[in-house]
């Protein structure tokens, strides 16, 4: 059987692809393995896969849920994040049109002024020239081999810019939610802490009235009532900045749900506490995170894309084949367009090769090797810090729960003193000023126990933003999972496939 010299020389041609091949990207830390399992842990950490999507769902809290909803449909850094993503989805079709033949229809004219006699006419020596016209509508095609896969390598680093733009959007949603998240947590904490804040204030105005009373009956000194006066305004002064804290806390919401400020002040209106972390929080593994977060995904496309590019420069410098082609009817007068037999073919094949380029051609190439080097710099650098701020997360969670308790103990501690001191007074057997006193540290416990509140749910958003958490691919086309620690060749190793 014989086979088409077409066929012969199309599969040739597609078989010789310059650059290195991209096998994945390289392995992480000294020991060149996955890395090993996080090394804090405490009894409310298991170590089973995360909710990838809706995370906060897990603080029971349906106005957050409402705010997270709203944020990730209308908040604007999303909506940067989607329009790149769209522009790197037009790159790649682009690039794949520009590896077909262009071809359309044209329509030409051109006048040509002749020294006399070049047509073929008699020169009578009166300096007449002759005119040339050319009319012709027809239909013109170019295309140009990719005899070396450098439009090839185009277009694989044009998907590896669309993987990296899809980790982008997954990688805004993740910050964007946790943002939320956290806005949300420090709002509800400054309403309580207003609320802690004014009982702190009218026990030391109670205490100034009582040290007053005693003052005019003798019993206190004025430096007395001057002390007392300045932890009364003390504690007053606290309120202020704790409103200016909440109604920033509260137009920051505003802002991440992509509205002004103020529009969502009618949905926070309902008082409410700061939500707390379930008693079980689930991290996975370290290579479940690193498979799981996008920013270490976008990092490890961008090396992909990189890769490519290296093929790309390569290709350019070695010569180029194109075909131009025309067919159509035309001749000397415009009627000529309008006849069959007046028909018009042109087939025009060109090599070009810039053989004496100095240099820059492999200038090009060491260019794209230093790209790519630095992209897998850049890839390993967002690993080892992905893993750093999964493993800081998790010391601030398990030390945050412990704090809790002991603050949640001297709170129980606290209110238990205060109520007895008061039974006391009501026997008579302790003065005003003590219960007024123990009420004071009583209250102090509370608004201890609240900061720690909202920074332990805080380290909470903390570590589900650590671990990748937050983002939801969107269809068949959205962020896949891919293993990412399959070594990749060395420089020296990487071979261009011909």
């Amino acid at each position: 059987m014989r086979i088409p010299i077409s066929l012969v020389i199309t599969g040739a041609l597609s078989a010789c692809t310059l650059g290195p091949d991209y096998s994945g990207p390289p392995t992480v830390g000294s020991s060149g393995s996955t890395p090993r399992s996080f090394a804090r842990s405490t009894p409310a950490i298991a170590e089973v896969s995360p909710m990838l999507d809706h995370w906060w769902t897990s603080l029971g809290d349906p106005t957050l849920d409402e705010l997270e909803r709203r944020a990730i449909a209308s908040n604007p850094t999303i909506a940067i994040a989607q329009a790149r993503l769209r522009t790197a989805r037009g790159a790649v079709r682009l690039e794949r049109a520009n590896s077909l033949p262009s071809a359309g229809p044209s329509a030409t004219y051109i006048r040509a002024e002749l020294p006399s006699g070049t047509l073929g006419s008699s020169d009578d020596g009166g300096g007449q020239r002759d005119s040339l016209n050319i009319y012709n509508l027809g239909f013109d095609a170019s295309w140009e081999i990719d005899l070396f896969g450098g439009q090839r390598r185009t277009i694989e680093a044009a998907r590896a810019g669309v993987g990296a733009a899809q980790a982008n959007v997954a990688d805004a949603q993740v910050s964007l939610t946790a943002e939320v998240a956290r806005a949300y947590v420090y709002f509800r904490n400054s309403e309580q802490q207003i609320v802690l804040a004014r009982d702190a204030a009218a026990v030391q105005r109670q205490m100034l009235a009582l040290i007053e009373q005693r003052y005019r009956r003798g019993a206190s000194s004025d430096l007395d009532v001057e002390r007392q006066r300045k932890e009364a305004e003390t504690a007053e002064a606290q309120i202020l900045p704790l409103a200016a804290d909440r109604d920033a806390y509260r137009n920051a919401l505003a802002v991440l749900t992509g509205a002004e400020p103020g529009a969502v002040d009618a949905s926070l209106s309902a008082p409410g506490r700061v939500p707390l972390p379930p008693a079980k929080v689930a991290i996975g593994d370290p290579t479940a995170l690193l498979q799981r977060r996008p920013d270490i995904r976008a990092a490890e496309r961008q090396l992909a894309a990189t890769t490519a590019r290296i093929g790309v420069a390569e290709a350019a410098r070695f010569p180029r084949i194109s075909f131009q082609g025309l067919i159509g009817l035309g001749g000397s007068n415009p009627s000529d367009v309008a006849d069959l037999d007046n028909l018009i073919a042109l087939a025009a094949p060109s090599l070009s090769w810039n053989v004496l380029d100095f240099g820059r051609g492999a200038a090009r190439v060491e260019q794209a090797k230093g790209f790519r080097d630095e992209a897998d710099a850049a890839y390993r650098q967002t690993v080892l810090a992905a893993l750093r701020d999964a493993e800081d997360a998790l010391g601030r969670f398990g030390n945050g729960r412990q704090n809790l308790s002991i603050l949640a103990r001297a709170r129980t501690a606290a209110d238990r003193a205060a109520s007895m001191m008061r039974q006391r007074y009501d026997a008579g057997t302790v003065r005003l000023i003590d219960v007024l006193d123990t009420e004071r540290q009583r209250v102090a416990a509370e608004q201890s126990l609240a900061t720690a509140t909202a920074d332990f749910t805080g380290d909470y958003v903390a570590l589900q933003k650590a671990l990748g958490l937050g983002w939801q691919a969107a269809g068949p086309s959205g962020l896949q999972f891919v293993p990412i620690f399959k070594p990749s060749p060395s420089a020296d190793e990487a071979r261009p496939n011909r």
